[in-house]
């Protein structure tokens, strides 16, 4: 006899439910369920009793997620940076950590050193260590990971770099208004053959800071040189080619604006091996106002990014998110400064 197609199903495995599905059948995030699980408080008598309603109804088992959220009482914060070796980050943390300090937790620092891999491996060791947040700057690449600990109600704040499609609170500095600002200086200084030292291409300071020196140079009627633009790799070495290839063209720039710290002294390695007089032969302007920028012969033209505040920010935007899961999604974004100093001068005629 043959089985009817409700007779079929009956026979079927059932799946189990999962976090998200008792989340959307609840009409809640998933954070709000791992809070009513985990016993942490933070949710409404009406909202808990809603999400428990729902769990019973699903029949969902919480098992390892539950008593994982349930011991989760370590105070400690973990912190992936994109390369330790960069005062930029070290500065950062300093600011993240006095945060930390002050209102009793400890920060467990991973370095991803660029590497994709690397910074799956820190983050899984910041699962193992039952962290209570994540602060990370990420390597650019897709964020499969960070949405599984996410769902899991750990909460993340991305500093510096804007996490792609992942919906947690953030803070950076305006990249795009930046870069703009510093071509239009060398625009009123008299050049219009503009370098651009950039970063890897899947890196939003990278793109959003490109955007920038395009914007100006478009408003300024100059037409778009894909030669005068060369991707590095935010290290000194990467820095130190790219500057090589722009004063290698037949027609190289009369000033250069390079996208971080680190290729900057690369940039500024390779001129002085050419013997390139700063300004007179080429201008040169910087990200991040480094404690050797203004040591330097001549002192270095830069954009001063706020670092320190930026892991300030980070940090209490975390335990904010710690303490009140529910509030709405913060993105800060702070203001540079443009600080002149003697690395920029007119082009020679």
């Amino acid at each position: 006899m043959q089985k009817s197609a409700g007779d079929a199903s009956s026979t079927m495995p059932h799946k189990p439910s999962t976090m998200k599905d008792v989340a959307e059948r609840a009409g809640v995030s998933t954070a709000t369920v791992s809070r009513v699980i985990s016993g942490n408080g933070g949710v409404s008598k009406k909202l808990e009793q809603q999400v428990k309603n729902t769990i019973k109804d699903l029949d969902y088992r919480p098992n390892q997620v539950a008593r994982r959220l349930r011991r989760r009482s370590t105070r400690i914060v973990g912190v992936v940076v994109s390369d330790i070796k960069n005062p930029f980050f070290t500065t950062m943390i300093e600011g993240i950590e006095s945060v930390l300090e002050e209102n009793g937790y400890l920060l467990l620092l991973g370095n991803s050193n660029e590497n994709p891999q690397r910074e799956r491996q820190r983050l899984n060791i910041f699962l193992s260590e039952d962290v209570s947040g994540i602060i990370f700057a990420h390597t650019g690449e897709e964020t499969p990971l960070y949405k599984k600990i996410q769902n899991t109600g750990i909460p993340l704040v991305a500093v510096d770099r804007r996490p792609g499609d992942l919906e947690v609170d953030s803070v950076q500095v305006a990249n795009e208004e930046a870069a703009y600002r510093a071509v239009n200086y060398l625009l009123e200084e008299g050049h219009r053959r503009i370098g651009l030292i950039t970063g890897p291409s899947n890196i939003s300071t990278s793109f959003e800071r490109l955007a920038g020196y395009q914007r100006r140079l478009a408003a300024a009627g100059i037409p778009m040189d894909g030669e005068l633009i060369q991707a590095g790799n935010f290290r000194q070495e990467g820095g130190y080619q790219a500057m090589g290839a722009l004063l290698d063209l037949p027609n190289p720039p009369s000033a250069v604006l390079v996208l971080n710290n680190l290729m900057t002294l690369g940039a500024l390695q390779m001129i002085h091996e050419r013997e390139l007089n700063i300004p007179d032969q080429i201008s040169l302007i910087g990200f991040d106002d480094m404690p050797w920028a203004s040591s330097l012969r001549p002192p270095l033209t830069v954009i001063a990014q706020p670092v320190y505040e930026m892991g300030v920010i980070a940090a209490r935007l975390l335990l904010g998110r710690i303490q009140a899961p529910e509030g709405p999604i913060q993105h800060v974004t702070l203001e540079t400064r443009l600080i002149l100093r003697a690395s920029c001068g007119s082009p020679q005629v």
